[in-house]
């Protein structure tokens, strides 16, 4: 018996590594249209898309993205 919980918890851990959307959303801090927008326009972070409608975002991907929007000055994101 045990051993089946220590299935369902290691199983339980990977999926904690992944959020959907509204979860990303606000774990980035932005909103989930925000986040709906840029994952159609490319511009935001990596995603999976599991079956038609469930996407899911890893949070190293997450944090990834977001350790690129890094700027030192509003006039940086026009120049870009």
């Amino acid at each position: 018996m045990s051993h089946l919980l220590s299935c369902h918890r290691d199983r339980r851990k990977k999926v904690q590594g992944y959020l959907r959307t509204p979860e990303a959303a606000k774990y980035l801090g932005v909103g989930r249209s925000t986040l709906e927008r840029k994952r159609i326009d490319g511009s935001g972070p990596r995603f999976r898309q599991l079956g038609s409608k469930i996407i899911t975002y890893a949070i190293s991907d997450l944090d990834a993205w977001a350790s690129k929007q890094v700027l030192s000055s509003t006039s940086e994101r026009a120049a870009a």
